[in-house]
């Protein structure tokens, strides 16, 4: 059965180059007001406190940015339920440092807590079911490894990272092929090992894709009733219970109750990443 690798930690030169990215793009010429205002020598304690309860995401996100002669206490690990009011962390170091670093480090624990809180909400309910929510390519160019991690640590898991990680046939591939047969004949006759995961959105192209053998189906914008009826000639084949099978499209927390009890594996659910709300967090000096 098809399963993608699960981002559950983020390398240390990945952050460091991300960081160094985006500071750079905030102050290219450094932080004119604080130069202007605040002596070189003046030290400060700053605190990030979140503002709404949330599941945190960002430990090492901070250790990251905060590294070059601060004091640091972190009060919480990535996956943490956290209340509103909750100090995250406490840092120690140069006033400047610190207000340099301000903005860049709050818009990133912000949306990555987000992701998290949005998407243990889904998995809260598909856990009963034995079902993974998973994320999806619409993410924000530049930081998708950031906000795969986020949904990690929601609960949720990770479909491909991008698109040299697997194989999905999609409808505007199968047009482009000119038809599903065709389509999978091409990438079974360059490799033939490769595992293959083909959008279907109704029950002939489920049969057309069944001849060839392969390993998922994303099944598309299909009524819970329909998905059941898919399911159904799925696995009806020898193979079907091998068969990785997840829905999409319109699937929302509202209404995602309807899908998960219909024998799928997974439902993906592009808005955990692409229209997120971003959680409150603050940081201020004592």
């Amino acid at each position: 059965m098809i399963e993608y690798p699960r981002y559950t930690r983020i390398p240390e030169e990945y952050i460091k180059e991300k960081l160094n990215q985006f500071l750079r793009e905030d102050s290219p010429h450094g932080d004119l007001t604080s130069m202007l205002t605040i002596p070189d020598e003046m030290n400060s304690t700053a605190l990030i406190i979140c503002e709404e309860h949330t599941v945190f995401v960002g430990q090492q996100i901070i250790k990251t940015c905060f590294w070059d002669d601060c004091l640091m206490e972190i009060n919480v690990n990535d996956g943490d339920f956290i209340e509103n009011g909750t100090v995250i962390a406490k840092i120690i170091g140069k006033s400047k440092y610190l207000l340099l670093r301000e903005r860049v480090i709050l818009n990133l624990l912000q949306r990555l807590c987000g992701i998290a809180t949005e998407t243990s909400k889904y998995v809260a309910k598909a856990n009963k079911f034995k079902v993974k929510i998973l994320d999806t390519r619409k993410t924000t160019p530049g930081i998708r490894l950031f906000e795969k991690y986020a949904v990690a640590c929601g609960g949720g898991y990770n479909h491909r990272l991008d698109l040299s990680s697997g194989i999905l046939i999609k409808d505007n591939h199968i047009k482009a092929a000119g038809s599903i047969s065709k389509a999978l004949n091409m990438v079974k006759s360059y490799n033939p090992q490769f595992k293959i995961e083909i959008e279907a959105e109704d029950i002939e192209q489920i049969k057309e894709a069944m001849k060839f053998g392969v390993d998922g189906f994303l099944l598309d914008n299909m009524l819970p009733e329909n998905l059941i009826k898919a399911v159904e000639l799925i696995r009806s084949y020898p193979n079907g219970k091998d068969i990785f099978i997840e829905a999409s499209g319109g699937i929302t927390l509202e209404n995602v109750d309807a899908y998960l009890n219909t024998g799928i594996n997974a439902i993906s659910v592009g808005a955990l990443t692409h229209s997120v709300k971003s959680i409150k967090i603050h940081m201020e000096f004592e």
